[in-house]
């Protein structure tokens, strides 16, 4: 397999394009297939409909479903209108039924059954099933091409079934076993199988002692299993213990990166609308319902500011401090909010205990509101020449960065325990609940001392 590096990357793909403009079929395959499937991807993803539809005729549909497993779902929605219908159902049938309920998953469902028909009845079976679980379980993100094994069977017949049915199977790295009635029982590697007495039977190398999800658990705990046990592969089974499917690392680096992009989405209060893709219409409808609320929450900012409008009249110097309390108080809030939400995702709340990690946000809140007030009552009389004003902008960021540590915390794991995602509490939302509380300390500080300035 060729190894490309960027300085011999366009080299090798305009020669690859080259044969396919020439029409020589013989180069373009010999070429093609040196390459990694992803940089055959890249390569598919610069041609033109027209080299494209000649490569159609150089590879054979199971040839062409290793391109199309690595698309994207709009992607593929894209070149299979490209397709020949005949071509377009042998390379479906060809793919992982995993992958091809993924993509069946994006279409109408009138679309979707022509397909499945079309499919040999194993196959459409396998989808059907993997169609029919809630989406973002393990039971909707598993495969079904795995081997399993009986404990009766020889090590040298294992060797054997995996010669014949090892190239179809999504990984052989884990082998697990099961009993009569397909109850998971036991998990042996490839590597004690190799090392192992061919005469052996399967039990006397296999462990009972299996690490497996239920169809229903949620995708991100099976994403902390992986992390935790450092997995390959894992066995889905159902509440019987029946095994229906296995789940890999490589399906779980899609969840981490899907799962990731959504908390993404949610802290920055544009959740579905940062894919570079979608259409500005398509990014501001998704976005506007936030942006509309945080507008009336401004509003009430507004009218916080305007209820102390005497003490800005009497003290105008007080109004250049507004932006400071805000930003300090709202941007700690959001540093404790991914503090909480980060906890959440791996699990380590569980472990430290909803009261340790608040009172460490708050102890933090409080360590930084003191460095912020000593630095503050610094430079202000400095500045402005009053000690008063440098004490109740001090006290008020002391106040401000306390609290909102607490609130960047609470608010997240509140979200959870109401069973939606923490990550709904995001970036901007607590920043605009801490502008409003700190504003709330500012004031009322500076209008009870407001003699004194």
């Amino acid at each position: 397999m060729v190894k490309l590096t960027e300085q011999n990357r366009e080299e090798y793909a305009q020669s690859v394009i080259g044969a396919v403009d020439a029409g020589n079929i013989q180069q373009f395959r010999q070429l093609f297939f040196e390459l990694h499937p992803q940089d055959q991807l890249d390569i598919y993803l610069t041609m033109n409909k027209e080299q494209r539809k000649h490569l159609y005729d150089y590879l054979s549909p199971d040839e062409y479903a290793e391109v199309f497993e690595e698309l994207n779902i709009d992607e593929q929605k894209h070149y299979l209108q490209e397709l020949d219908q005949t071509y377009a159902q042998d390379v479906i049938s060809h793919m992982a039924a995993d992958d091809v309920a993924d993509f069946l998953g994006e279409m109408n469902e009138s679309k979707a059954s022509a397909i499945i028909e079309g499919l040999e009845e194993e196959d459409a079976r396998d989808i059907k099933e993997l169609l029919g679980y809630e989406e973002d379980t393990a039971g909707a993100i598993m495969t079904k091409e795995f081997i399993s094994l009986r404990a009766s069977s020889t090590i040298r017949e294992v060797i054997e079934l995996l010669r014949q049915e090892g190239p179809d199977a999504e990984t052989i790295y884990y082998l697990y076993v099961t009993n009569e009635k397909h109850e998971l029982v036991g998990v042996v590697s490839l590597r004690d199988l190799i090392t192992g007495n061919p005469d052996d039977l399967v039990e006397t190398a296999m462990s009972s002692r299996v690490v497996s999800v239920k169809t229903n658990e949620d995708q991100e705990n099976v994403a902390r299993l992986f992390k935790k046990y450092d997995f390959l592969a894992v066995p889905v089974v159902t509440g019987n213990r029946k095994l229906v499917g296995i789940i890999t690392v490589d399906d779980i680096l899609d969840v981490m990166e899907e799962e990731a992009t959504e908390d993404l989405g949610e802290f920055a209060a544009s959740r579905g609308a940062t894919d570079l893709k979608i259409s500005p219409f398509t990014a501001a409808k998704k976005r506007a319902p936030w942006i509309i609320l945080l507008m009336f929450f401004g509003m009430v900012t507004a009218n916080v500011i305007g209820q102390f409008e005497e003490t800005l009249e009497a003290v105008v110097l007080l109004a250049g401090f507004i932006p400071l309390i805000m930003d300090s108080a709202g941007n700690t809030g959001t540093q404790s909010l991914a503090v909480a939400v980060r906890s959440l995702a791996l699990g380590t709340l569980e472990k430290k205990g909803l009261g340790k990690m608040v009172l460490r946000e708050f102890s933090t809140g409080i360590m930084l509101g003191l460095m912020c007030a000593v630095t503050l009552m610094i430079i202000i009389p400095i500045l402005h020449g009053s000690v008063w004003l440098a004490f109740i902008v001090g006290t008020s960021i002391f106040l401000s960065l306390s609290i909102a540590t607490v609130i960047g915390t609470i608010v997240p794991l509140a979200i959870n325990k109401m069973k939606l995602d923490p990550a709904i509490a995001s970036g901007p939302f607590i920043t605009t609940v801490n502008d409003i509380i700190g504003l709330l300390i500012y004031f009322s500080i500076a209008t009870a001392l407001l003699t004194y300035l």
